[in-house]
């Protein structure tokens, strides 16, 4: 059972209104935040009318300041914005939805500026306008506004997109735009300077399931770019059209010289299996693992196989990883694939290869190889540690403290070391060459 003293809403409640209200005077005292929350939610309790007024002028206030918010005073202002938007699609909007359409939308408009002289490096503070803009479609609708009127409001929104925070405002406009709509909001852009290839446009087109408006908008010229194809067919398939994308990803310029183009690949996959060519689609799948060992499309590629059959292309995967000119990757693969005996040989048989840069995937490839290989384990993380204190890297210190103890604790479990220097022998050689980083050898002994 939970002590009356704990802070929760109904011990508060227990203390009755006067007490609660006497509180509430001495916290909010000096606090500005607090005070319009108050003040806003008295406003509520007269009506939506009054709520409304309240909001109007926070709006204008909020729009009317010129000071520039600091990370430190970002908290409340996104505070201050939250109790707005609340305010707004919640008691404002349940009584009076064409009222609270109308300030959300005032609320949207007031973005750029807000945004402008914000410091928002968090995400806290463009996030509350994104949240607002997923919500004008469906107050929208509650409110009955006209799709031509929306689309028009749309527009001077979106084409004031400054920060990104309407990039998902089509898509939640679709059902209250309906398609005369955005066609209305389309045009209403090109006439307000959007042009044709503009994200805006291309994502009106898909919204709309206009396939053909969307590669409409690129020249022949473009289309022979490949993420240009790859992209167009990507619409083209959501529309059911998979021979036109084929059409156009073949049509394409050749791949270049050591660029993977995993997107082209994936459409091209996608539009054989939409034609029902499943066999080309598995040999672009193979191939394609063969050059990046992607797992995902060599579960895909084995998840298409007979039962009988997907044992031994998985052993043939793994022969192709072992054998792969990207040590890295292929490392990467065994490991992220369970092989964890095959990624220690590899480890082992390509002992001098590993230079740790790479530490993300030698830290994840040594945490997995701990329990039963130790060994491999150890020759992954003692370049990292070498690599911070030979380059300077003082910030990577506090990590290569932490591999060295993880290399202490391995060498205990280590019985051959099969001609690579024991675990004191590596610390003595760090000692002699970079006993004078101070730093590193204080993490080490903390």
């Amino acid at each position: 059972m939970a002590s009356k003293r704990s802070l929760n809403a109904r011990n508060l409640e227990a203390l009755g209104a006067a007490a609660l209200a006497e509180l509430l005077m001495e916290v909010s005292s000096g606090q500005a935040v607090i005070q319009r929350r108050l003040r806003l939610a008295l406003a509520a309790a007269e009506g939506a009318g009054d709520a409304a007024q309240e909001v109007r002028k926070r709006l204008a206030a909020i729009d009317r300041a010129r000071t520039f918010v600091s990370s430190a005073r970002r908290p409340a202002l996104r505070s201050d914005l939250e109790a707005q938007l609340g305010a707004i699609t919640g008691p404002i909007a349940a009584e009076d939805p064409r009222g609270a359409c109308e300030l959300l939308l005032r609320f949207l408009e007031i973005s750029g500026g807000v945004l402008g002289r914000c410091s928002d490096s968090t995400g806290a503070v463009i996030g509350v306008f994104e949240r607002a803009a997923g919500q004008l479609g469906p107050l929208a609708l509650a409110a009955r506004l006209a799709p031509e009127a929306l689309a028009e409001h749309a527009a001077e929104l979106l084409l004031e997109n400054d920060h990104g925070q309407f990039d998902g405002l089509v898509p939640a406009l679709q059902e209250a735009l309906g398609d005369a709509g955005l066609q209305r909001l389309e045009g209403c852009c090109r006439d307000g300077g959007a042009r044709d290839g503009s994200r805006l446009l291309l994502q009106i087109a898909e919204v709309r399931g206009d396939g053909e408006g969307y590669r409409g908008q690129f020249s022949a010229a473009d289309l022979r770019r490949r993420p240009i194809a790859a992209d167009v067919a990507r619409v083209l398939l959501a529309n059911g059209r998979a021979a036109e994308a084929l059409e156009i990803l073949d049509g394409a310029e050749p791949e270049l010289p050591g660029r993977l183009d995993g997107a082209w690949q994936e459409r091209r996959m996608a539009a054989l299996e939409a034609l029902d060519r499943p066999a080309e689609a598995q040999e672009m799948r193979w191939q394609w693992f063969c050059r990046t060992l992607s797992i995902p499309h060599l579960r895909a590629f084995l998840g298409r196989l007979a039962a009988f059959e997907d044992g031994e292309a998985e052993e043939g995967a793994l022969r192709v990883a072992e054998q792969h000119p990207n040590r890295l990757l292929a490392l990467e693969f065994l490991v992220g694939w369970g092989a964890l005996p095959r990624a220690a040989r590899l480890v082992l048989d390509q002992a001098t290869a590993w230079d740790g840069e790479a530490y993300a995937i030698h830290s994840a490839a040594a945490e997995r190889l701990s329990a039963d290989h130790p060994l491999a384990a150890t020759l992954l993380l003692r370049p990292m540690v070498w690599g911070a204190l030979a380059m300077g890297r003082s910030s990577r210190y506090r990590h290569a403290a932490e591999h060295l103890r993880h290399c202490d604790r391995l060498a205990d479990r280590i019985d051959d070391w099969q001609g690579h220097p024991d675990h004191a022998a590596f610390v003595g050689r760090l000692q002699e060459g970079f006993g004078g980083r101070w730093g590193f050898w204080r993490l080490v002994e903390s």
